[in-house]
């Protein structure tokens, strides 16, 4: 299980990875959102806002989310880590449980590429 100082280390480098992304996948999270991230072990909920391919506004919250928020993620901490490190992928994920996602249909196929 990792911690909640690796789960926003894990998202720092989220962040860092969009803003240096290329243009093609910056376009891809391109979205403005508000998101959400529910690390279950931890329970625990990061949310932020994905802005031009900008993860801001991170806040680290107890619990479940009060509120859901427009793209919603839910998984363990090891996951979470995991996909931002590229040991796991997205799609594996998502298509066997491990990673849960609430979002329109466009913004998860546009998020699929970001992950």
């Amino acid at each position: 299980m990792a911690t909640i100082e690796e789960c926003l280390d894990a998202l720092d480098r989220l962040a860092e990875n969009l803003s240096g992304a290329s243009v093609e996948l910056r376009g891809a999270a391109a979205l403005d959102r508000s998101l959400s991230c529910h690390v279950t072990d931890l329970d625990a909920t990061f949310t932020g806002h994905l802005r031009d391919g900008h993860l801001k506004e991170v806040r680290t919250l107890e619990g479940a989310p009060e509120q859901r928020a427009e793209i919603a993620l839910e998984m363990t901490s090891e996951d979470l880590v995991a996909l931002v490190d590229g040991r796991l992928h997205f799609a594996r994920a998502w298509a066997s449980g491990r990673v849960r996602v609430k979002a329109p249909l466009r913004d998860l196929l546009r998020l699929r590429s970001v992950l």
